[in-house]
């Protein structure tokens, strides 16, 4: 197993492929290619934690094992059979398999983990003479990933996934993934340097990922990776890495960060968050109702996630805070503001088109984000 040349897979939410290419280029990834649900980059396995410290928008790294058609079981269980697993697992490693299917003539997810656990079982045995695995060590999450007929076979460096970022133990009652917030941040116009205000914060999520791009923060500096504890990767060099992250983070840089919500419950909840994000006292949120927001000093970016209006019974208030919108950046001349919905009539109930629109994904409720220059 070459080290220095394995490939790696970031997977993304749909819309955001290209947002987690450019950040692994930014990162000095080789090889870097966009494709449906993430992308491909070749590095070591201290260029992928880099990836797993540094990656805002993406959902996990994957070192990618293998990858080629396969239309039968028999086809699926010799190439897992063909990965070199006594190269990768210790003798006393966990190997749980999860597994997905999707228009593929191997539809049952069941029976691919089955026999992608057999094959790896069968490998090892062999490999290392043995009759029984113990499976009592670290653990090595496996997946089996069937998707026109190709088989790609995984290992999650991340454990948990990426969004999990260590500050939001509480959620309100439609959080914002902190994954797509770090995306909206990079779509809008704002840039660190200029002011930001949400002024539907919700529990802070927006303004915390904000914070971090500010301060060069990696977003995974103070949390675990399954990775640290593979064989393949040193804890000496996951500590240098980690060291080298946390002596760019300034958060001294953080300024003209706040947010207002009508909502008291999820400001409490906001203001938990930024505690817990080692943010206390940088980023300012109050309870103010929309029609009266008013703020000073120079112009910069209002970034929201306004209720939908799923339910029918929701719908008319939703779309006079639409409206609201639209007044609120008429009394702010010079200040830009972006909106995420997934409410088709938007553009009509703000009353004007807007410069540009996005189509993402907020979980699986599909969305545009609207920039108004």
């Amino acid at each position: 197993m070459r080290l220095n040349d394995l490939h790696w897979y970031a997977t993304a939410a749909f819309g955001l492929e290209g947002i987690v290419s450019a950040e692994l280029k930014r990162l000095g990834m080789r090889d870097v290619q966009a494709e449906s649900g993430g992308a491909r980059f070749t590095g070591s396995p201290a260029d992928a934690f880099r990836a797993c410290l540094w990656l805002r928008s993406a959902d996990r790294v994957l070192l990618i094992l293998a990858e080629r058609e396969a239309r039968t079981f028999e086809e699926l269980f010799q190439l897992v059979k063909s990965i070199a697993w006594e190269e990768l697992l210790p003798r006393d490693a966990r190997f749980p398999v999860t597994g997905k299917c999707a228009r593929s003539q191997l539809m049952s997810v069941r029976d691919c983990q089955a026999i992608t656990k057999k094959a790896i079982v069968e490998r090892l045995r062999h490999a290392w003479r043995v009759d029984w695995l113990p499976e009592t060590g670290v653990t090595y999450p496996l997946d089996v990933s069937l998707h026109g007929d190709v088989a790609r076979i995984t290992l999650d460096a991340c454990g948990e996934a990426l969004n999990r970022r260590g500050y939001r133990t509480w959620n309100g009652e439609a959080p914002l993934r902190e994954t797509l917030a770090a995306s909206l941040l990079e779509i809008s116009p704002w840039r660190p340097g200029l002011a930001l205000h949400d002024p539907c914060c919700g529990t802070g999520t927006l303004l915390i990922e904000a914070a971090f791009k500010q301060a060069r923060r990696a977003p995974g500096l103070f949390r675990p990776f399954a990775m640290e504890q593979f064989s393949i990767f040193s804890q000496e060099e996951a500590d240098t890495l980690r060291a080298e992250a946390k002596a760019q983070y300034d958060p001294e840089r953080i300024h003209d960060l706040s947010g207002s919500d009508i909502a008291a419950e999820p400001l409490t909840l906001a203001k938990r968050h930024i505690v817990q994000a080692q943010l206390g006292g940088r980023i300012m949120v109050t309870q103010q109702p929309l029609e009266t927001l008013q703020l000073t000093g120079a112009p910069g970016v209002f970034i929201a996630n306004p209720p939908y209006g799923e339910r029918l019974s929701d719908r008319k208030t939703c779309e006079k805070l639409y409206a609201e919108l639209h007044r609120l950046k008429d009394r702010h001349p010079g200040w830009s503001l972006c909106a995420i919905s997934s409410h088709p009539g938007f553009e009509r109930c703000y009353g004007r088109k807007a410069d540009k629109v996005r189509r993402l994904y907020n979980g699986r409720l599909e969305c545009n984000f609207y920039i108004y220059r």
